[in-house]
């Protein structure tokens, strides 16, 4: 068995990656998660009863406790997924993604160094990254030779993790590969992005807000999919290389809301088009990047991933799990409340 730290995985995307590698005995799984307000083990309840996995509660700044946990366990494989993930916290409070994008991922980066040995045995760090850092693009798509131009803080926190562990790659031989996903979406995300805080608005007739004019477009890929990415990266991609991963599903913000009012209005027996009204335009986000998109090429022919959800049945699940899962919702908001 192979031990492999997946930091994070009490997260939105953590969690589904998490319970992905679990079911593969091969891997002897230890989740590092800080349990912050987006983190929570409802998200991997039944996992503990699972033979080859360990939940740690830490901080991957935490230099004592990641040190301790590298000594002890000598891990072949880390997966960093654990972010501060939120453009609109990232305004408010960029130090904060600083600290754990950049000097976590630095902390990590520095243990997995000093344990790491030319042995037979496969050692890998994979940093699980975002198309945000290409900034907008008004024409083309993202490949994985794109300039970064970051601009948000939240993307420059990426950016500058991705670079790090392109000069450990570079400066001390480490094997590392990157990934640079697009936008997520599937049960577990935390009510706060577009589309879970939609859902949710329309069943509790609240108001949606929408930056602008809502012409901001994005390409959505299912948190599932994105999940079993990750997996076949690790064991199949090339030391040193970066991957983009996309849904193949761009689509403007404002589209995607009326999509959801569509299918939530049709679920609760609401005559066509009632949670219109919702809608609300609100002052535009600081340096709201216009698009993203994503060319996936280089890991559909090379590893030969695709998506396997369309949007149209991903975003059917993902409002069906919310309708399902009353509880999970009230427990991660009591969370936040408290």
């Amino acid at each position: 068995m192979t031990n492999t730290l997946i930091t994070g995985g009490a997260g939105f995307i953590g969690s589904h990656v998490i319970k992905l590698f679990v079911k593969d005995k091969s891997y002897n799984v230890f989740n590092l998660d800080s349990l912050t307000y987006a983190g929570s083990l409802n998200n991997i309840e039944g996992l503990e009863k699972e033979e080859n996995y360990t939940f740690i509660k830490g901080d991957i700044c935490d230099k004592k406790l990641v040190s301790s946990l590298f000594k002890k366990y000598n891990f072949n494989y880390v997966i960093n997924i654990a972010a501060e993930s939120h453009v609109d916290r990232s305004i408010e409070t960029p130090t904060l993604f600083a600290e754990t994008n950049v000097l976590g991922t630095l902390n990590l980066l520095e243990n997995f160094r000093r344990h790491y040995i030319q042995k037979k045995d496969k050692k890998v760090f994979y940093q699980i990254s975002t198309d945000e850092v290409y900034g907008s693009i008004e024409n083309g798509l993202f490949h994985e030779k794109s300039p970064y131009r970051p601009n948000s803080p939240y993307s420059a926190s990426k950016a500058s993790s991705d670079h790090f562990v392109r000069a450990y790659y570079k400066t001390y031989g480490l094997p590392t590969i990157i990934s640079n996903c697009s936008n997520n979406y599937g049960p577990n995300q935390f009510p706060e992005k577009l589309i879970p805080l939609c859902i949710i608005s329309i069943i509790n007739n609240r108001e949606i807000p929408i930056y602008g004019d809502g012409n901001y477009t994005r390409d959505w890929l299912y948190v599932e999919d994105h999940a079993q990415s990750i997996k076949l990266i690790l064991e199949k991609g090339k030391i040193g290389q970066t991957y983009n991963v996309g849904g193949n599903n761009e689509i403007d913000n404002i589209e995607i809301v009326h999509k959801i009012i569509s299918i939530v209005d049709d679920k609760l027996s609401r005559p066509k088009g009632t949670s219109l009204r919702l809608i609300k335009h609100v002052k535009d986000r600081k340096g709201h990047d216009r698009r993203y998109a994503i060319d996936s090429s280089k890991i559909k022919k090379e590893l030969k991933w695709k998506p396997t959800h369309t949007f149209q049945d991903g975003i059917k699940k993902t409002i069906d799990w919310y309708f399902d899962n009353e509880k999970w919702l009230k427990k991660i908001t009591d969370k936040k409340d408290n």
